[in-house]
């Protein structure tokens, strides 16, 4: 049964509008994720935490996100998208906020348990909305156009955190301020723009309890699914890897220090920007998205070995700059694609939800499997080398997927 409770008028909201909306929603997202990286060696000095310590702060961050996605998605498919996404994100805002006012370490860490909380409205709505306006032919590249707002937003984060922090010494929670303002005003866009058809008294409870009873469990786990999430996952856990550490490796184990930590740790995401609208753009041609996968996968595999194992910058910046244009950010069209031909038109935003689930899994598991793994070996290298182990062998699971035609 399609979902008619919370159509979105196409004549009021172009599929410009959804996608410059979500845009600036990862923008802020991952601004407000990254802000925290420079800052780290501060946040540890202050407050006396090892490394395994240090990495529970984002882990639990990401815990609370990835517990609030599935009851987020559901909702979103049978009630107002833009009223969750919008509310998430003033709360988050507010919480970012709040994350800077506190003074122990555990106050810190409930402030940044609930801005997760606020940020788990943001996926499956978000792509849920973007999968009903977006034209079959530029499904991919508007995909990719609004997750380079994830780029755009490390490339903030870092960049302010490291100039703030780093170059002009404020205080380190300077940055979570500061981001807190634009982040609420991001909720209230999406309030105050999409347009939508509210329900009614007498139209919510016959859709609602339909809807609920026509879940259709097996359709959200399909083969082509499954493995699609287990490559999400991979790529998600270097990711996390990469941009939660790769600031703490250059100072700790490069002695790179200043802004210059936030100019080289933004390599990636600058460089992953034109190659993830490139890559969606040849999947929108020649429609053929395996093997563009398993192209990218083994490279950005590679650049994650190359770039720890060698002692020289040059080719710490050439590992850096492949894994931009290989990594997470050029996968993740490809990826959503793969779901959207997949899932059930019904269930777009849950299938989205549960697909983010077993990513957010993996940015559980890595900051703080990284922290831990600093402290028993007392280097950083075996992370770097757990993480491309996991995308060679999700890879070889993603070529059991079939592409098959794309559905109506």
């Amino acid at each position: 049964m399609e979902n008619t409770i919370d159509p979105i008028n196409k004549r009021h909201n172009s599929w410009v509008t959804i996608i410059l909306l979500n845009f600036f929603g990862w923008i802020f997202i991952y601004a407000d994720r990254t802000i925290l990286n420079p800052v780290m060696p501060a946040i540890q000095s202050e407050f006396g935490l090892n490394h395994s310590q240090l990495g529970l702060i984002s882990s639990l961050f990401f815990l609370t996100y990835t517990i609030v996605q599935m009851p987020f998605s559901t909702l979103a498919d049978y009630f107002s998208k833009k009223w969750i996404i919008g509310l998430g994100f003033i709360f988050f805002g507010v919480m970012t906020l709040f994350s800077g006012l506190v003074t122990t370490i555990g106050l810190f860490l409930i402030t940044r348990a609930m801005v997760g909380i606020g940020e788990g409205s943001f996926y499956g709505a978000s792509y849920g909305l973007s999968s009903q306006v977006l034209p079959k032919n530029k499904l991919t590249f508007g995909t990719a156009l609004i997750n380079s707002g994830q780029a755009f937003g490390q490339i903030l984060g870092t960049l302010l955190s490291s100039i703030l922090v780093l170059q002009l010494h404020f205080h380190w929670s300077t940055p979570f301020i500061t981001i807190s303002v634009p982040t609420v005003i991001v909720g209230l866009l999406y309030i105050l723009v999409i347009r939508d058809k509210p329900f009614n008294a007498s139209t919510k409870p016959n859709h609602s309890k339909t809807a609920i009873k026509s879940i259709d469990i097996k359709a959200l786990f399909t083969r082509n699914l499954s493995c699609t999430y287990l490559m999400l996952f991979a790529s998600i856990y270097g990711q996390i890897v990469m941009i939660t550490w790769l600031p703490l490796y250059l100072i700790d184990y490069r002695h790179i220090s200043g802004t210059n930590v936030g100019w080289v740790a933004s390599i990636v995401p600058f460089i992953a920007i034109p190659s993830a609208l490139l890559f969606a753009r040849i999947n929108d041609y020649l429609k053929n998205t395996k093997t563009l996968i398993c192209i990218l996968v083994p490279l950005s595999a590679i650049s994650l070995i190359v770039g720890v194992t060698i002692n020289n910058d040059m080719v710490l910046l050439l590992s850096l700059l492949v894994y931009g244009v290989t990594g997470k950010m050029a996968l993740d069209p490809l990826l959503l694609y793969t779901i959207k031909i997949n899932a059930k038109n019904s269930q777009l935003a849950m299938t989205f939800g549960i697909y983010n689930f077993w990513g957010m899994i993996a940015s559980i598991i890595a900051p703080i499997m990284t922290g831990f793994l600093i402290d028993v070996t007392k280097g950083m290298s075996i992370s770097f080398y757990v993480a491309a182990l996991l995308l060679m062998a999700s890879l070889v699971c993603f070529n059991f997927v079939k592409y098959e035609a794309e559905r109506d």
